[in-house]
């Protein structure tokens, strides 16, 4: 390589998580972060690895596909993840964080190393020499997208992902609202949501606000899938039968309102935003209705009809690869492998899918740097299954994915046959061979050293 220092483009979790582990490495790292020079769609701030949608990063319930991702990459060192669990706040069986301290820990951290500079402008073409790791995430300025689709030789692609809202704590109704997580099921044992419960008449009356409610305009209409499955806004989820929603993210199942003792005939459930829990998310209320209307419909909510409204939901557009036309199983280009992606560019979905590849686009940096073969990890984790399916998933019908256990491999015929009738073996099982081939992979790289 002509340069002894690595570039990183984005300061997101996935370019933070890079950075940080190259640095590690005793490689010297240039960080290029736009904000605050350049404003993005979402970001309200300047700090590096800012959460803009939800502040959860998923599933920590033992042997769940997001908890193995999770534990794949605190065994190996995530800074990023290191970050969450130090600014936690209740969440249930979720790992949630305080966003403002989770930010500020990350930046802190990262602007503190002596082997990172972080340059605050817009990196407009991607550099022609030495190692570049391209972490510029779902809002990718228009300059970087155009230069990005001259070096793959691909249009970009877009789908729109919309953020929920969050209200004060302080407006909410607990005459009505009840705080509960489903079945009784929490980390530490206590109530971690607080819980809206609707009767049949309050749910249709909600059900068609949302519908009439107005909305944005998308920016591209023309766009022939706009919308991520796994991240719908509420008005399109109720757009496809009026009781989607209730068998959706207002699902009341395992939740018992106290007021009646049974179960409500739906529920909207509020998540904790940061340790002085004095604000609360809309869980699954990603919307983009104008604002005005958000606050009208939103407060037809019961428990909700006096909300303050710290952020309002709202959509932004997205810009991501078609990886599996482009990408190795390292994240590398094929046609320029000095060149890699991680985050939500290169073709993931979800926080700690992008601090995932970060961490990968960081260690196979490494590794070219000191000459050594590139080695993806194995199969069985969940590193690797993400890795195996954003290079060889079917590029014509190619979408973002979170990990789940369809990504990882199957398990034998005959185990499968023998845990047949126990789902939760079968996912114990997917987990300790995961856990096995990343101890074998390590151990490898120790023997290799």
């Amino acid at each position: 390589m002509t340069s002894k220092r690595i570039i990183v483009l984005g300061g997101g979790l996935a370019g933070s998580e890079a950075a940080w582990q190259v640095a590690e490495a005793g490689f010297d790292v240039t960080l290029y972060e736009m904000r605050p020079q350049v404003a993005s769609p979402a970001h309200q701030t300047d700090k590096l690895a800012e959460l803009v949608c939800s502040n959860s990063l998923k599933s920590e319930s033992e042997n769940s596909a997001p908890w193995l991702l999770k534990n794949e990459l605190r065994r190996l060192g995530s800074m990023v993840i290191q970050a969450a669990d130090a600014c936690r706040v209740p969440g249930g069986q979720a790992l949630t964080v305080d966003r403002v301290q989770f930010a500020e820990w990350i930046t802190e951290r990262v602007s503190s190393h002596p082997k990172i500079s972080i340059v605050r402008e817009e990196m407009k073409t991607i550099p022609e020499n030495g190692i570049v790791i391209i972490a510029s995430g779902p809002l990718t300025s228009d300059a970087l997208a155009v230069d990005i689709a001259r070096i793959t030789g691909s249009e970009r692609l877009y789908f729109y992902d919309a953020i929920s809202p969050i209200v004060e704590a302080d407006s909410i109704n607990y005459d009505i609202a009840f705080r509960a997580s489903r079945y009784g099921k929490s980390i530490d044992g206590t109530d971690d949501y607080v819980n809206c419960p609707f009767n049949k008449d309050e749910y249709n009356t909600f059900i068609d606000a949302v519908l009439e409610a107005q909305c944005y305009e998308a920016h591209i209409p023309e766009d022939a899938t706009p919308f991520f499955e796994a991240c719908l806004p509420v008005e399109e989820i109720a757009r496809r039968g009026r009781d989607t929603l209730r068998f959706g993210p207002m699902k009341p199942m395992g939740l018992d309102d106290p007021r009646t003792g049974r179960r409500p005939y739906a529920v909207v459930q509020l998540r904790q935003e940061n340790l002085r829990a004095d604000s609360y998310n809309l869980v699954g209320f990603q919307n983009h209705m104008r604002f005005a209307e958000q606050a009208r419909v939103m407060r037809l909510i019961p428990g909700l009809e006096s909300a303050k409204f710290v952020r309002y939901g709202q959509i932004h557009r997205n810009t991501y690869i078609n990886a599996p036309s482009l990408l190795t199983d390292c994240l590398q280009l094929r046609t320029d492998p000095r060149i890699f992606f991680a985050g939500q560019i290169s073709g993931v979905e979800g926080y700690v899918e992008s601090i995932a590849t970060g961490f990968m686009a960081g260690m196979h940096a490494i590794s070219q740097m000191r000459g050594e073969q590139l080695r993806p990890l194995p199969r069985p984790t969940a590193l690797g299954s993400l890795c195996h399916y954003i290079s060889k998933a079917d590029a014509k019908n190619y979408q973002p994915a979170n990990i789940t256990f369809d990504l990882l491999p199957q398990l034998d015929e005959e185990t499968r046959a023998k845990l047949k009738r126990d789902k939760k073996a079968r996912h114990a099982e997917v987990c300790r061979l995961g856990q096995q081939a990343l101890e074998e992979y390590r151990a490898v790289a120790v023997t290799s050293a």
